[in-house]
This record gives C-alpha cells, sequence and structure tokens, in this order.
C-alpha cells in the first residue's frame, strides 16, 4: 500500500464506516453526515444503532431549528446516516473509523475481520485514546492502511482531532486521514504513536501540579481552582475538571502514561488521587470528589484576603514587566516613583520595607535566604496581569505582618482579589505553565509532533488559554528554564528536569514560534 494514493481527503463519494455507536462512534458519524459523507454505522447491538441515528437526526433537526443548517442539509444528513447490520456489509467502505472499547486484543481482532472484507485500499482508523496504534496494527496483513483517529469529547463541538502514525503507517494515508478531517471542520494535528500521544500527555502537569500543591497544603481545591481560573485564564481549575473527568478515568490515564514510560517520575500518579478511587469518591457521576455534588451540595468559595487599609507608604515600582506594566495602570491615581530599570533580583514591587517579586521557583522563604531580605512576598503569574480578576500570592516565614499585609493592600488597589497560598515553590499558575511548556517541548524534542501541533493539541484538545509553548515564549525560556531548575533544587527531584530543547534554545537566545 505504500505509495498509494491517498494524498488528499478521502471522496465524499467513498463511504464511510463508524464501528461503535456510543457517545464518540455517534459523535463521529454525525461529523462526518453533516459534512457530506455516507455513513454505515455498526454495533453489535442494533437497538443501539437505531437509537443513535435517531438521535443525531434529532440534533440535526435542532441544528436547523437554530438556523444553523436548511432543513432541506438536515434531512439529508439524516439520509446519509445507515444502519449495518453485519461487518459483511462494510465490504464499499474507503474509510472505517473504530471506536469501540478500549482493548487491544478486541480492537486487533475488529480489524483482521474487516481485512476479509473490505477493500485493500479502504483505509482504517482507531479512535483510540491510550493504545499503541503500532501495537494495533502490528497483527494486520496491511498495518500501512492504519493511523490513529482520535477525536474529543463531545465530538462534535471539540476541533481537535489527534492524526496517529504508528510505526508501520503509510505517510500518505496520514496525510489523507489529515485532509479528511479537516473535510470534516475539524483541526487535526499529526502525532507519532507514544504514550499519551500529545494532549494525554502534554496535560499531565495540569492535575500533578495542583495535586502536589494540595499535598503540601498550599490551599484548599476550591482556591487553587479560582487560582488557575482567575489568573491562569484556564477554562476550568484541576479539580474541577478532575472531578468532571471522573477520578477512575483521570488516574487510570495517569497510571497509564506514567508505566508506559517506565514509571518516569514526571508522571508519577497522586496518592490522594488513589485514594479518591478506593473511596469511590469519582466526582460528579457518583456524587462526590473533590466537591460534593447533588441537591444539598455546598458550593465551596476560594480563600480571598479581606480588605486591607492601605497605608501612606512610598510605592516604587521596577522595571518594564508586564506585571510592573499592569500595575502601573491599575493602581490609577495612586503615587508611585517608576523605575525602567528591573530591581536587584527582579524587585517589581516595594512598599515601605516590603519587596514583591514573580516568583521565580523559589519559595519566598528561600529567597529571603538567598537576598538576606526578610519582608519578601511573591506574586504567582497570570495569563494577563492587565485582565486577571485574582492573583495568588506567598510570604516568606521570616516577612513580617505588616509587610505582608501592604503589599496585600495594594494589590488589592489595583483590582485584585488576593488568595494566599502557603509558601510552596513556583506557586500554582507559574508551576503548572512551566511544566506543561516543558512537557510539550519534550514532544517536540523527540519528534512526536510539531511546536505548532503541540500548542494547538492543548487549545483546541483542552481549551487552554494559551498553547503551552507560546506561553513560555511569551514568558521568556530563560524564566521557565529557571523556574524548573529552582524546583528541581528545591524538591531533589528528576521531576522538574528542563527539556533540553528548552536549553538549547535558552542558549541560542531562540523561541519556539517566530
Amino acid at each position: 500500500m505504500s505509495g498509494s494514493n491517498h494524498s488528499k481527503a478521502l471522496a465524499p463519494s467513498r463511504t464511510v464506516a463508524v464501528i461503535g455507536s456510543g457517545a464518540m462512534g455517534a459523535g463521529i458519524a454525525q461529523v462526518a453526515a453533516a459534512a457530506g459523507y455516507s455513513v454505515q454505522l455498526f454495533d453489535t447491538r442494533t437497538e443501539a444503532v437505531a437509537k443513535a441515528i435517531a438521535d443525531i437526526g434529532g440534533m440535526f433537526d435542532k441544528l436547523a431549528g437554530k438556523g444553523r443548517m436548511t432543513a432541506d442539509q438536515a434531512r439529508a444528513a439524516t439520509a446519509r446516516l445507515r444502519p449495518t447490520a453485519a461487518l459483511s456489509e462494510l465490504a464499499e467502505a474507503g474509510l472505517v473509523v473504530e471506536a469501540i472499547v478500549e482493548n487491544l486484543d478486541v480492537k486487533r481482532k475488529l480489524f483482521a475481520d474487516l481485512e476479509a472484507v473490505v477493500a485493500d485500499d479502504c483505509i482504517f482508523a482507531s479512535n483510540t485514546s491510550s493504545i499503541s496504534i503500532t501495537s494495533i496494527g502490528a497483527a494486520l496483513r496491511l498495518p500501512q492502511r492504519l493511523v490513529g483517529m482520535h477525536f474529543f469529547n463531545p465530538v462534535p463541538l471539540m476541533a481537535l482531532v489527534e492524526i496517529i502514525s504508528g510505526l508501520a503507517s503509510d505517510a500518505a494515508v496520514a496525510e489523507c486521514v489529515y485532509d479528511t478531517a479537516l473535510a470534516w471542520g475539524k483541526n487535526p494535528v499529526h502525532t507519532k504513536s507514544t504514550p499519551g500521544f500529545i494532549v494525554n500527555r502534554v496535560a499531565r502537569p495540569y492535575y500533578a501540579e495542583a495535586l502536589r500543591i494540595l499535598n503540601e497544603q498550599a490551599a484548599e481545591p476550591a482556591t487553587i481552582d479560582a487560582i488557575l481560573r482567575e489568573a491562569g485564564g484556564f477554562r476550568m481549575g484541576p479539580f474541577e475538571l478532575m472531578d468532571l473527568i471522573g477520578h477512575d478515568v483521570n488516574f487510570a490515564v495517569t497510571q497509564s502514561v506514567f508505566n508506559a514510560y517506565f514509571t518516569d517520575p514526571r508522571f508519577t500518579p497522586s496518592l490522594i488521587q488513589q485514594e479518591l478511587v478506593n473511596a469511590g469518591f469519582l466526582g460528579r457521576k457518583s456524587g462526590r470528589g473533590f466537591y460534593r455534588y447533588g441537591a444539598d451540595a455546598v458550593v465551596p468559595t476560594p480563600v480571598t484576603e479581606a480588605a486591607v487599609e492601605r497605608a501612606s507608604q512610598a510605592v516604587q515600582l521596577s522595571g518594564t514587566s508586564q506585571l510592573a506594566e499592569a500595575l502601573a495602570a491599575r493602581l490609577g491615581n495612586v503615587s508611585i516613583e517608576r523605575s525602567s530599570t528591573p530591581g536587584a533580583d527582579g524587585l517589581v514591587l516595594q512598599c515601605g520595607n516590603a519587596r514583591a517579586y514573580l516568583t521565580d521557583g523559589r519559595s519566598a522563604t528561600q529567597r529571603t535566604a538567598d537576598n538576606r531580605h526578610a519582608d519578601t512576598v511573591l506574586i504567582d503569574l497570570a495569563l494577563d496581569f492587565s485582565k486577571a480578576t485574582r492573583v495568588a500570592v506567598t510570604r516568606a516565614d521570616q516577612c513580617s505582618d505588616a509587610a505582608y499585609s501592604s503589599i496585600v493592600a495594594l494589590l488589592q488597589a489595583a483590582g485584585f482579589a488576593v488568595s494566599r497560598l502557603d509558601d510552596v515553590p513556583g506557586m500554582a499558575v507559574m508551576r503548572t505553565v512551566a511544566m506543561l511548556a516543558n512537557e510539550a517541548a519534550d514532544t517536540v524534542n523527540q519528534g512526536v509532533c510539531s511546536a505548532a501541533d503541540a500548542d494547538m493539541a492543548m487549545q483546541k484538545g483542552v481549551n487552554y488559554p494559551r498553547g503551552p509553548l507560546a506561553w513560555a515564549d511569551a514568558i521568556g525560556l530563560d524564566t521557565i528554564a529557571e523556574v524548573l531548575s529552582h524546583l528541581a533544587a528545591a524538591y531533589g527531584e528528576d521531576r522538574y528536569r528542563v527539556s533540553p530543547l528548552i536549553m538549547r534554545k535558552t542558549a541560542s537566545k531562540g523561541q519556539f514560534h517566530g
């Protein structure tokens, strides 16, 4: 099959077969039919196929009612869906997309059965989220015809599709499936068949760092979630997201990636999450996870510092960082002395004897030991300090209450809700973004995907506010490397080792984009 003519999208005249009529299979069938393809939907449960087609037809009618397609288009799209009672009826398929149980042996048997039915130019695609495409294809007569086509739930709404190539996958086949996903209105990305592909690998730190912060008692879940949302710009905080996904699912994915990478400490699972799974506290679906759900459930509120009256102390802002510029703009009529020169050790803000710095991965207490200034307060990263509604701070153990309060009062005067974290290295947003960028850099360094695809995958697949590598470029790769190095020194763990590609780009003053 190598060298076959699969360089463009599958022709709409070719039939798409979807195996499995659950949420993913039905979603894939809906997207393909809406794009003008004839779709055969097969499931071992014939009644499930009938229900899925009826539900998809109802969805098309709703879209027509909202003006997103005409009534004629809705009827035509529904008419392109055909129930299929046996695999033997799929002989004319040009593309078969499998969306069945996540079991290697079951998937292998399905594709082996299909090889006896379809033509040799029929493409096979698996919607697996975790199983090696190389392993699935190894038992095929024509393994080069198989790629991964990993959609995200809900399929009609989520734009990303990971196009996964195993060792035997034909590059032309992967390009054809990529172009077909484009024709279906999706944002496809290419990736190699490695554990977690792009999204499930790069996303691990979003959960892992929050769980570690919680384990070190820096704050409660509601506060950490609020910081990641309102300062970091993420659509959902890590704890509410884990509750939504389900801890059984999220923990299993983490374990799978951890084991697949031969227990690399970067992917170490959390004992806290293991305990939740052991207790059956799986999140929304069980009524309890990090939060409680149900009619009588009380929604916890983030811990926010009480309003502090600002004393009449001199205020100095140093440097031209985003934090310094945003504070200058947001403080309005507060009298400020400005200096375009960064302060010693990265000093951004001084109010009386209190000094505030953007976190660099050291704890505030360690920074005090290094700079010999007791009244040290650290400010966490924000996606955009000019627009953020909340900011996290921490204080050195040596810092006086008066000095800490003066910084809090000033941040409140700038319009921030202020949440205090206990003094953990790297705080919350900074260490999370640094680790996301580090993992994304390693996927690029190891040839799993391009930098552009890594960023698109995280934005379109899990709704990150910015691609991790573009974010790292904006922060500065030297800053990312410094934060990770300080985290590694604080914890003494290989978990925080700096990606060789970040070190290389830092040395060359390069960036991932532009």
